[in-house]
């Protein structure tokens, strides 16, 4: 019994961590199963989460250092290999992989990332109908921004030449492959943006492998793109090769060969256009003469050309028997202010004072000139005027004796 070794539980943790770090094997180890848990710790830019097949889960971190540098982001479900060294944390005595790299098991890393990116950028409505500009049918000037040493420059001026020589084409030379040609493309946008001097801008380049054309599924790119005010025809890869530029970009056209045809018309085409507008210009021009001929015909021979003379006189006796209605209402309306302006003369003269005088009534006014109507205005020694209808008589008051009501209405 007293020869029993007894540790504490950090000693045990910590030698059972220098096993398994001086394991080569576990020390550069690849895992693959299917990532469940997982943390994005936006704070630190550590990953956490577990690993699980059918029967066992295995803890797994993968530190910022080597999350940066990751192509896509896992989610939960995600099928992985995971290469890194196992190792213990003695802390709560569980061992967990320290994942250096991961790929995706059985689909590529890249696909993946383009997978997220554009239901991210198509959630964001980037990719909207709405937004789109309408190509012009007629450019001057088409901007492409491309090699200068590629078959797309070529493939452009090519067919550009060919259907529509009148319109002139402005290469922006960029980087079409490797870590520097988004940036590259996204100079060649802005400086056309900046100039204004295109009508259309075709970007793009040949076909090739996902990690070739990766430059086009740049975010940034895709933002720069969407908020153009140029139109923006992507023309990236063969047929079949789908990019995020794509799926933003105004039009998409499978080929730097095609997209030359959608920017620019074809020379025969537009003469064959313009020839039939031009014929029916023609064709609504001479109707429309044809109409006005046909009413100069009909005006020829109004009654009021033929004989202007009986027109006059049906104005004359039009404006007669306007004369005549005019006075007959001017004669009634005078009579009506006529009767009004007597009946209110009528009423004047009722209430004409002087009209009072005329029937044997006088009127006394005071030394003030004013109308005497009771005994309190006068006082005995005033001097008082009579007016009758024919003048004037002065008084003076000798003496005012005031009557009841009653007696003199008695």
């Amino acid at each position: 019994m007293e020869n029993r070794k007894v540790i504490t539980v950090s000693e045990l943790n910590e030698y059972i961590k220098m096993l398994l770090d001086r394991t080569p094997l576990l020390n550069d180890i690849y895992v693959k199963g299917e990532i469940s848990n997982f943390t994005n710790h936006y704070k630190t830019g550590h990953f956490y989460f577990t690993i699980k097949d059918e029967n066992s889960v295995l803890r797994a971190v993968m530190f910022r250092s080597s999350a940066c540098k990751l192509t896509f982001m896992p989610e939960n479900g995600m099928k992985v290999i995971c290469g890194g060294r196992i190792s213990a944390y003695p802390k709560d005595g569980s061992y967990q992989i320290y994942a250096t790299s991961m790929e995706p098991d059985g689909i590529g890393a890249l696909y993946i990332a383009y997978e997220q990116l554009k239901k991210k950028l198509e959630e964001e409505g980037l990719f909207s109908q709405s937004h789109k500009l309408l190509l012009p049918k007629i450019p001057s000037r088409i901007g492409v921004i491309t090699s200068p040493t590629g078959a797309a420059i070529k493939d452009i001026i090519n067919v550009s030449t060919r259907r529509f020589p009148h319109a002139e084409i402005i290469l922006y030379p960029a980087l079409v492959q490797g870590s520097d040609s988004a940036q590259s493309l996204i100079a060649g946008l802005d400086a056309f943006e900046k100039e204004k001097a295109v009508d259309v801008i075709i970007i793009g380049r040949g076909g090739g492998s996902l990690e070739e054309l990766w430059s086009f599924n740049d975010e940034a790119l895709a933002r720069r793109i969407y908020d153009m005010t140029i139109p923006i025809i992507s023309a990236v890869g063969h047929e079949r090769d789908y990019t995020i530029c794509d799926f933003v970009a105004d039009m998409r056209a499978p080929t730097p060969s095609a997209a030359a045809e959608i920017a620019v018309p074809e020379t025969e085409e537009l003469k064959h256009k313009i020839s039939n507008i031009t014929g029916r210009i023609g064709t609504l021009v001479s109707h429309r003469i044809n109409l006005y001929r046909a009413e100069t015909d009909r005006l020829k021979e109004s009654r009021v050309l033929l004989s202007p003379a009986n027109l006059i006189d049906d104005k004359r006796m039009a404006t007669m028997s306007y004369e005549q209605r005019l006075f007959a209402s001017c004669k009634i309306l005078v009579s009506q202010k006529k009767n009004s302006f007597t009946a209110l003369t009528s009423k004047l003269d009722a209430l004409n004072p002087l009209a009072v005088l005329s029937r044997g009534f006088s009127a006394v006014y005071g030394s003030d000139g004013k109308l005497i109507k009771d005994t309190k205005q006068v006082k005995t020694g005033d001097n008082i005027a009579i007016v009758t209808r024919d003048g004037k008589i002065d008084a003076e008051v000798k003496n005012t004796v005031k009557t009841s009501k009653e007696k003199y209405h008695g």
